[in-house]
């Protein structure tokens, strides 16, 4: 029985957040105290009858918004034909016209090739190996600040935060990280300005790597996200992904882009690479790919996918309820929630630009994004010292005034809402996102 009440998590919630505590894995403790009970679009419930703007989309995972009929009757009408006969064996026609939409919208002119799997962990698990194994060389080069999953291969390219990686021993070999193109934090402690005139980021690849530590003719990928997801939501320079590719092809290397946040109409295209203008030849895919059912995807260049038989297989990857949700997903964002995300997405920019006068952690914040991927960052002070502990206590505020929204890098707050929002759903959740920050400021003595 729901009963409403105005304490956030009500009694049915604390109850079931202690039986978690009693029995889940202390790695997966939540760090937001809300319990779900329902949702529909990009509101959700929790089991006290309390209501929510969604800003978060389960980690930009639920697309078309929750429990979309046309997705819910898609997995249903699968559910009542078969529910798994594992496609390492044995075909069947819905992962069949999955991996045809996929292919029909790579972000490359040459005809594609697609490996379905369940998660992006697995998908860039997959990605590496394919490129290892189609060029014959061990090495991969990933960046400072990303994140690609928390499995041993996909953790060792992590290079987000030292907790996801402390106490696991030794990583997979033959991965090196250099720095991230990042004007508003140079990771060569550059002026903002010079590195907005001329990155180094590249060229410490060419200059430094290549000739110090790892042969180019060594390094079968450079893996990289168009976007930086958990690592800040920081939007690269078109110019240092076009020295990627420029890498990449003098030295035979494969470019992998992670798009498993990224992708998906997210940023108001098929992909964040094509914002870039650039064809990568790997892509990584997962998140929103069905709406919150689990399945990623590796999606190569046909010539790259070339491995034969038993190279590569997965036991549940392209489960046929996964598949009809992903494709009927992949038919919403087409028709409508694509174009929905550019449109919205550059309003929400326009609409948090408003505020960084009224905050001072936002006055002299970043705020950036493409489409429905947008990322505030929140600082102190002119020197740019990071509100880490301000953008925490946001978070927790924003739950007590019904609002879900995610951080991300130091002291990132992201808003990755799911990609059918309306407008005046935005404004609501902003007007619960500015109390939130305005109280937390209170609270530390910044108003």
């Amino acid at each position: 029985m729901i009963s409403e009440t105005s304490v956030r998590p009500g009694p049915l919630g604390q109850a079931i957040i202690a039986r978690d505590e009693e029995i889940m894995s202390g790695s997966m403790k939540p760090r937001y105290p809300f319990v779900m009970d329902h949702g529909l679009g990009a509101r959700v419930w929790d089991v006290d009858g309390n209501d929510y703007i969604d800003f978060a989309a389960g980690i930009a995972v639920n697309a078309t918004g929750h429990c979309h009929p046309r997705v819910v009757a898609a997995v249903t009408e699968q559910a009542q034909k078969f529910l798994h006969i594992a496609g390492t064996d044995y075909y069947y026609d819905v992962q069949v016209r999955l991996a045809e939409k996929l292919a029909s919208i790579a972000p490359f002119d040459e005809q594609a090739r697609v490996f379905l799997c369940n998660s992006g962990a697995e998908s860039v698990e997959g990605a590496v190996k394919l490129a290892r194994w189609y060029t014959g060389r061990q090495n991969v080069i990933a960046f400072f600040g990303a994140f690609h999953g928390r499995t041993m291969g996909a953790l060792s390219l992590t290079g987000s935060k030292v907790v996801q990686r402390d106490g696991f021993g030794a990583m997979v070999p033959g991965v090196y990280h250099v720095p991230y193109n990042n004007p508003y934090r140079c990771l060569h402690m550059r002026e903002e300005a010079a590195c907005q005139a001329h990155c180094t980021c590249a060229d410490y690849i060419e200059d430094i790597l290549f000739k110090k530590i790892v042969a180019p003719e060594s390094v079968a990928a450079i893996i990289m996200e168009p976007i930086q997801g958990e690592g800040g939501y920081v939007v690269p320079d078109r110019r240092f992904v076009q020295q990627l590719r420029d890498i990449c092809d003098k030295h035979g290397i494969m470019l992998i882009a992670d798009e498993v946040q990224s992708g998906v109409g997210r940023t108001g295209k098929w992909w964040a690479m094509q914002h870039h203008g650039i064809e990568p030849d790997i892509v990584c895919s997962a998140k929103g790919l069905a709406s919150g059912l689990p399945i990623g995807a590796i999606i190569a260049r046909e010539h790259i996918m070339s491995w034969p038989p038993g190279a590569h297989g997965n036991t549940f990857g392209g489960n046929p309820i996964a598949c009809a949700a992903a494709l009927a997903t992949l038919e919403l964002i087409e028709e409508t929630y694509m174009a929905n995300a550019a449109e919205q997405g550059v309003y929400l920019m326009d609409a948090l630009a408003e505020l960084k006068e009224r905050h001072p952690t936002m006055r002299h914040g970043r705020i950036q994004g493409i489409g429905l991927m947008i990322g505030a960052e929140l600082v102190r002070d002119e020197k740019r010292t990071p509100a880490k502990d301000i953008r925490d206590r946001m978070e927790l505020l924003a739950i007590e005034n019904g609002l879900l929204v995610l951080g991300a890098g130091e002291s990132t707050v992201r808003f990755c809402p799911p990609l059918m929002i309306e407008r005046e759903t935005i404004d609501v959740g902003l007007q619960r996102f500015e109390d939130s920050l305005t109280q937390a400021e209170r609270e530390a003595g910044l108003l």
